[in-house]
């Protein structure tokens, strides 16, 4: 994958989880600036997700710990644990915000 391919996945999988988000009514706000997506939660916890174009990864870190997830050609696939990106985000968000979130699909 070039570059170009890689920031497309990239920014098309960040704007399905914004949308998530936005579509879920949990208190999480996000900022998006440079590279970094950071999302905040009623307690001041956050977790960042960025963008490493050198690894051609995305990098999310939270109270877990930091994670890497390089494109199989389909999904986004954590290099430690093999979960797919946005179920991770998913857990983590619960895990922050410390309750149940709907998530639509």
């Amino acid at each position: 994958m070039n570059e170009t391919e890689f920031h497309q996945l990239v920014d098309a999988q960040l704007e399905t989880l914004e949308e998530m988000i936005d579509n879920s009514g949990a208190d999480i706000d996000y900022e998006s600036v440079g590279n970094v997506l950071t999302l905040e939660f009623e307690d001041r916890s956050q977790v960042i997700i960025n963008r490493q174009e050198p690894m051609k990864e995305i990098w999310l870190a939270s109270r877990a710990g930091g994670f890497h997830f390089r494109y199989d050609g389909n999904n986004w696939l954590c290099t430690k644990t093999g979960i797919e990106f946005i179920t991770m985000v998913k857990t983590e968000c619960e895990k922050h915000a410390g309750e149940h979130i709907e998530w639509e699909d």
